[in-house]
């Protein structure tokens, strides 16, 4: 078992937690997951010497006279992590944390003057992710003190490295002039700047194989990466990047609207920042921030119920084919409550007719039409709200 923790507060005092803080994630460990009693052991033990190395280290809590506190609030924040994950499972774990960096990094990731589409950006997210959950690996290696072959393997143990590779790109790194920065987005700028100038390929030479006489001219290593994606890449699981995709096109969108600091806003609420850590980062007032929260709410309405609404209301399986997210008994009151123009549309929409046909049915311009949908959409929207709620359409985000 784990030795004493000595740590001196500012009435030089010893503390000897280190027991109690493991029995606490242990036990909780225990009641809230299925693992063994071994496989909660070593969790507790690491994440145990973590909270007692922060809390060590830091200046600042030795100084405040609670590292007690400090170290029980350290050590529920990550145990709240790990359950977090652990309850996600191994796959929408992943898919969680994918969507989250994703959303952090958007814009520090930017493609080459000639790759410069949406899709050449995910491609590079990708490819930037991929590289720092190995180095978010080591890193847990390294700080645990595991061998350097050492992989998760159980449900908890892959928790555990998710939640850990979320804080460790969160991680604020001191720079010069008192400024700080995460560390995934410092990443992500070298990342950038990194990059080489793109190859051109001849897709179809690329796809029948280069021959003898053409292999000294071509970057074979760029030939052979394409040959393999264009054989062997296989589309992902719906489900799986179905979260991803909207974080990603609503990022696209408020930067094509050139919303910078409502993207950079929806990307701090992604990581469950609390208001004033967020006025702090953005340097806002409370009043500043407020604005910023209702006009960022503004976009998100018209994003979701307007550009994007196919993509929002599949994601929240509450498109035409699950009627609009309404029980059989609203979805017949809602249809008796709309006009009998807008059940028209209704219809039309359900059989996959485009807003320009829908507009020469009914007799109206295509703008009209989409006017309509939307406001059907709020209905459908404030509905369901209503059932989730018991009570009034919701006004959170």
């Amino acid at each position: 078992m784990l030795g004493s923790w000595l740590a001196v507060n500012h009435h030089g005092e010893i503390c000897r937690d280190v027991e109690a803080i493991f029995q606490l994630l242990f036990n909780e460990l225990r009641l809230a997951t299925g693992a063994s009693e071994q496989n909660c052991t070593d969790v507790a033990e690491r994440l145990t010497q973590e909270v007692k190395r922060i809390c060590t280290e830091s200046k600042r809590i030795q100084a405040s006279g609670e590292v007690e506190t400090w170290a029980i609030t350290l050590a529920r924040h990550r145990l709240t992590q790990c359950l977090t994950y652990y309850k996600l499972g191994s796959r929408r774990g992943r898919v969680e944390l994918h969507s989250t960096l994703s959303a952090v990094i958007y814009r520090y990731i930017t493609p080459s003057q000639g790759q410069s589409s949406y899709q050449a950006r995910l491609t590079l997210i990708e490819d930037f992710l991929q590289g720092f959950y190995m180095e978010a690996l080591n890193a847990f290696r390294r700080e645990t003190q595991m061998p350097k072959a050492y992989c998760p393997k159980t449900l908890l143990e892959l928790a555990e490295y998710m939640a850990f590779t979320e804080r460790y790109a969160k991680r604020r790194i001191p720079l010069p002039g008192h400024r700080n920065q995460q560390l995934i987005i410092l990443r992500a700028q070298t990342f950038s700047q990194q990059q080489p100038l793109e190859t051109y390929v001849d897709i179809e030479q690329a796809a029948e194989g280069a021959s003898q006489e053409t292999d000294q001219a071509w970057n074979a290593a760029s030939v052979q990466q394409l040959r393999e994606q264009m054989v062997a890449q296989a589309p992902e699981p719906a489900d799986d990047s179905l979260r991803h995709t909207v974080v990603t096109e609503l990022m696209a969108y408020l930067e094509e609207r050139q919303q910078s600091d409502c993207a950079d806003y929806f990307a701090l609420r992604l990581q469950d920042l609390p208001a004033h850590e967020i006025e702090a980062i953005l340097g806002l007032t409370p009043r500043q921030r407020d604005y910023l929260q209702q006009r960022f709410k503004y976009h998100l309405i018209r994003f979701a119920l307007s550009h994007h609404w196919e993509l929002v209301h599949q994601w929240l399986e509450a498109d035409l084919e699950h009627n609009l997210g309404l029980t059989p008994q609203q979805w017949e009151a809602f249809q008796t409550q709309i006009s009998a123009q807008q059940l028209r549309i209704l219809q039309l929409k359900q059989q996959q007719f485009t807003n320009l046909a829908i507009a020469q049915d009914v007799g109206c311009t295509v703008t009209q039409i989409q006017k309509q949908w939307s406001q059907l959409l709020e209905q459908a929207w404030e509905i369901r709200n209503s059932l989730v709620s018991g009570a009034s359409p919701s006004t959170d985000e």
